[in-house]
């Protein structure tokens, strides 16, 4: 709940906002309990006063609220994140930083490559650190009622980076929703996570490459990363496999996943290490197949797409010399339509598989729910809307 504000502060914020024909009143009595908030808060004068100068960013609006008509299939995810030009400067940019990445390493338990991969995925390596106003896309976000507590949190905890950091306004610049560097962290990221990196006695994550990867090393250690343990790896199926046992909800020890006859890759044996895996197959079972283990939930934990996590997994492998997929994705298959996923999932619903909502977002309960219906009509069981089953269900 925002504080109430006297008229008069409102009053003096319009005579401070900027003449806008984008900027409504709704905003500009907004930006005064934002004001208020922040000064409750004990946040500088000078951030105190650089609430009045907020714009609204309708361009911010229109981004929060598109809803893609069409996803990208996996194949299509991966080729335009693990790409060769990413390989090839992700291999430059870790051969660059390999002295101090391996001092990372040692303190926080991150290899090199994993930080050099999220780098890559976030802002290829520097190479576009987005430039939208920081502070008034957040505040326009905040000011808006879909998601208006989470964006008002990180709208002040951004004056408080601008208060620790000594920054202006202007020098806040990144994506349409506030993550801000080279790595791309939100407001509430980089006060608890960000960190100095190069030792000149600030943390500067759109400057200092250093600052964004020691600062990416602190945050994986705080989310869980485990030392000396991999994200995962492509493995063989074999035929007849039972794709219901796919999927992060489903581990196993590596001994029994070798046992119903998952091998690597290559063929040879699953390794014999005392760890749990989920099989993933975000392809459908013409395409790749892979055991995750515990650090690739820690990467969800930094992005919520298993699609994002298997790039971070894979591009951080090729940067130290690993060759592509052994099984690549189908390139004949195609993204569906939101429209299509929730035509599918009401058939779903209705033939009593409980998807939840049919709300056109392909989620794991719509690919448990699919899988289910697949392996009813015997059909192969990976949950993966492929054209003969979406036909079946649309028929």
């Amino acid at each position: 709940m925002r504080a109430i504000v006297s008229s008069a502060v409102v009053s003096v914020l319009l005579a401070a906002s900027p003449a806008s024909a984008t900027t409504s009143q709704e905003f500009i009595t907004c930006l005064a309990n934002l004001q208020h908030q922040a000064r409750q808060q004990n946040l500088s004068p000078e951030a105190v006063a650089a609430v009045a100068t907020m714009e609204q960013q309708q361009r911010v609006l229109e981004l929060d609220r598109k809803q893609p008509e069409f996803a990208q299939t996996f194949g299509q995810y991966l080729s335009t994140r693990v790409s060769d030009d990413r390989i090839r400067k992700g291999r430059a940019m870790y051969a660059r930083h390999r002295a101090f990445l391996d001092q990372l390493t040692e303190r926080y338990g991150i290899p090199g490559q994993y930080l050099v991969a999220f780098w890559g995925l976030e802002t290829n390596y520097g190479g576009y650190l987005g430039n939208m106003p920081t502070l008034d896309s957040l505040a326009t976000l905040a000011c808006d009622p879909r998601r208006s507590d989470f964006f008002t949190t990180e709208f002040l905890t951004a004056l408080r980076v601008m208060d620790r950091e000594a920054l202006q306004p202007g020098q806040m610049r990144g994506s349409w929703a506030g993550a801000m560097g080279h790595t791309q962290f939100m407001p509430s990221n980089y006060i608890r996570y960000a960190i100095d990196g190069d030792g000149d006695g600030r943390v500067d994550l759109w400057g200092s490459e250093k600052d964004a990867l020691a600062s990416g090393a602190n945050f994986l250690s705080h989310l869980g990363w485990q030392r000396d343990q991999r994200w995962g790896r492509e493995v063989r199926l074999p035929a007849g496999f039972d794709y219901t046992l796919t999927g992060t909800a489903n581990p196993r020890s590596l001994r029994q996943w070798g046992d119903l006859g998952v091998r690597l890759a290559d063929g040879s044996p699953l390794p014999a290490a005392a760890i749990e895996g989920s099989i993933l197959v975000p392809a459908g079972h013409r395409g790749p197949a892979f055991v995750v283990y515990d650090n690739f939930a820690v990467i969800m934990k930094w992005n919520r797409s298993e699609s994002y996590a298997l790039s971070v997994g894979l591009l951080a492998d090729r940067i130290v010399g690993s060759g592509g997929l052994r099984q690549p994705p189908p390139a004949d298959q195609r993204a569906l339509s939101r429209a299509e996923v929730e035509s599918m999932q009401q058939a779903l619903n209705r033939l009593g598989y409980d998807v939840g909502e049919a709300d056109g977002v392909f989620g794991p309960a719509t690919r448990s729910a699919l899988s289910a219906y697949q392996k009813a009509t015997g059909r192969v069981s990976d949950g993966f809307p492929d054209p003969e089953v979406l036909a079946a269900l649309l028929r």
